[in-house]
C-alpha cells in the first residue's frame, strides 16, 4: 500500500481554504494543490510561495480574479520578492509560455512586451501592494539614529544654535500625540418634530381643563389618564421636554 509523500514546506488543502474567500473555497482541487506544490523544487523556494499564497488573500474578497490566476501572480511576485527582474521572474514563473515564444521565434523585444504587459496586470500590482513595508517601518532605524545624533547635539555641541535646534528638533518628533476632545452635544434640536409635540401636549392640558371646568371629568380621572405614544422616539422627546 502506497502512501502520498507530501513535500516540505507543502501548501496542505485546510491551509489554503482557511484563508480564502468563502466562494472561493469550493474552487480548489488536489490536482490544483499539487501543482503548487510541484512547481518549486527547493523546500525553502515552496514554503516561501506557500507563505505568500496565504498571505495576500485579501486582493480576492471582491470576486474579480479567478483563483487560477491568483495562484501564477503570486509565483510571479515571489520571484519578484527574492530579486528577480521582470524578465526572470516572468521566465521561472511561466516556463511553458516562454519556451512558446521561443519556439515562435519572439526577440527580446517581443518578451519583453509579455512580460511588461503582465507586470501591469491589476492583480499583480494589487499584490504587490500588499508586499509594500511602510516607509516609517522600513525606516525605523534611520529614524532612530537621527534622534540619537540630536540628542548627541543637544548635549555635546559647542554652538548654543546648534543645541537649540538639536532640542527644538527632539520636542517637535518627539513630543505625545495630542488627546483629542470628544464634544458631547447634549442640547434637543428645536425641530418642527418637537414643536409639534410640544402642541399636542399643549392641547391635552388645554382639553383636560374645559373636562374639569365642564364636570364631564374629575381631578382623580384627570390625574389617572395616560397619553398614548407609539413611537419610542417621540416618547423620549416628551420626557426631555418635560426636563426643567
Amino acid at each position: 500500500m502506497s502512501s502520498t509523500i507530501i513535500p516540505i514546506g507543502a501548501l496542505s488543502e485546510e491551509q489554503f481554504k482557511r484563508v480564502l474567500p468563502k466562494h472561493m473555497k469550493i474552487k480548489i482541487t488536489p490536482e490544483m494543490l499539487k501543482s503548487i506544490n510541484d512547481v518549486m523544487g527547493d523546500p525553502q523556494l515552496r514554503e516561501n510561495y506557500r507563505d505568500n499564497l496565504l498571505s495576500y488573500t485579501s486582493v480576492m474578497m471582491e470576486g474579480k480574479f479567478k483563483i487560477q490566476s491568483y495562484i501564477d501572480a503570486v509565483r510571479y511576485v515571489s520571484f519578484k520578492l527574492m530579486g528577480a527582474s521582470n524578465v526572470e521572474a516572468y521566465t521561472k514563473a511561466f516556463p511553458d509560455r516562454f519556451n512558446r515564444l521561443i519556439n515562435e521565434g519572439a526577440d527580446d523585444k517581443t518578451i519583453s512586451s509579455y512580460v511588461a504587459a503582465y507586470n501591469k496586470n491589476m492583480l499583480v500590482n494589487k499584490i504587490m501592494e500588499q508586499t509594500l513595508i511602510p516607509v516609517h517601518v522600513f525606516n525605523a532605524d534611520i529614524y532612530q539614529k537621527a534622534i540619537n545624533t540630536q540628542a548627541m547635539l543637544m548635549t555635546t555641541a559647542n554652538s548654543e544654535k546648534v543645541r537649540s535646534d538639536a532640542a527644538n528638533s527632539l520636542l517637535t518628533h518627539l513630543k505625545a500625540p495630542e488627546v483629542k476632545k470628544i464634544e458631547l452635544d447634549v442640547g434637543i434640536k428645536q425641530d418642527k418634530t418637537i414643536e409639534e409635540l410640544r402642541a399636542t401636549t399643549l392641547d391635552l392640558v388645554k382639553q383636560q381643563r374645559e373636562m374639569l371646568s365642564g364636570g364631564t371629568a374629575n381631578a382623580k380621572q384627570i390625574a389617572h389618564s395616560k397619553l398614548s405614544i407609539t413611537d419610542v422616539e417621540d416618547a423620549e422627546i416628551i420626557d426631555a421636554i418635560a426636563l426643567p
